[in-house]
């Protein structure tokens, strides 16, 4: 791998691939890695990556979101719909529904394996979308400036959930079962057991948390050791 910075993983079978400051990589065993670009530009910084049945979705810095049908062998532009120059950071899936949080124009949403895309911002403060999740049937967006939102009918509709939230800044989020974990860029880690209409801060507070995830009974949290 020539990259210095990796910010995704996702899964597809056997194969674990990384979005990276260099594009895509793919691997076998997680211990050898192989370049998975034709079709981006020259040192893709990829964001996001998702998986909708055969296809894997990858979000990049400025220029949208790209498809591989044939495990990353090729990729192909599939933005119609996104504003130009878009930065997307966050893809996730819900069902057939595929869905990008973007730098400047909030959330969109695709239906048709990212062919066509739709905005669905209602309600959402904030344009910065840095983080999305999915508990059971409801869609969480996490911003930077707005905190935590939640949608209930799969992105048409957005409320403001941020009670206890002590910053905005919303980096990243992730589900266990019935707990909604928070990593913000200048306050730690935030747990809600209600859905997102109460927070707690559970430490980590003179971090920044760049990413979460889940394992067992465990939470880990990637993080920044200085604020800046």
């Amino acid at each position: 791998m020539t990259a210095t910075s990796v910010q995704a993983f996702a899964a597809s079978g056997t194969d674990l691939f990384a979005g990276t400051n260099a594009g895509v990589f793919l691997s076998a065993s997680g211990v050898a890695w192989n370049a998975r670009n034709n079709g981006l530009a020259t040192d893709t910084y990829v964001y996001a990556l998702a998986v909708l049945d055969t296809n894997i979705f990858a979000g990049t810095n400025g220029t949208g979101v790209f498809r591989s049908s044939n495990d990353g062998l090729n990729w192909a532009a599939v933005n119609t719909g996104l504003p130009s120059n878009c930065v997307v950071y966050a893809l996730t899936v819900s069902a057939t529904t595929l869905f990008a949080g973007t730098s400047t124009a909030g959330v969109f949403r695709s239906t048709d394996a990212g062919e066509t895309w739709t905005a669905a911002d209602s309600g959402l403060t904030s344009s910065w979308v840095h983080a999305l999740a999915l508990s059971g049937s409801d869609l969480f967006a996490g911003t930077n400036g707005g905190g935590v939102f939640r949608s209930t009918d799969n992105g048409i509709s957005w409320i403001a959930l941020n009670s206890g939230l002590t910053t905005m800044n919303i980096r990243t989020l992730a589900v266990s079962d019935t707990n909604l974990f928070a990593g913000t860029y200048d306050g730690g880690v935030f747990r809600s057991t209600n859905n997102g209409a109460s927070w707690t801060a559970i430490g980590l507070l003179d971090y920044w948390v760049h990413t979460l995830t889940i394992s067992d009974n465990y939470v880990f949290a990637g993080i920044t050791a200085d604020l800046y």
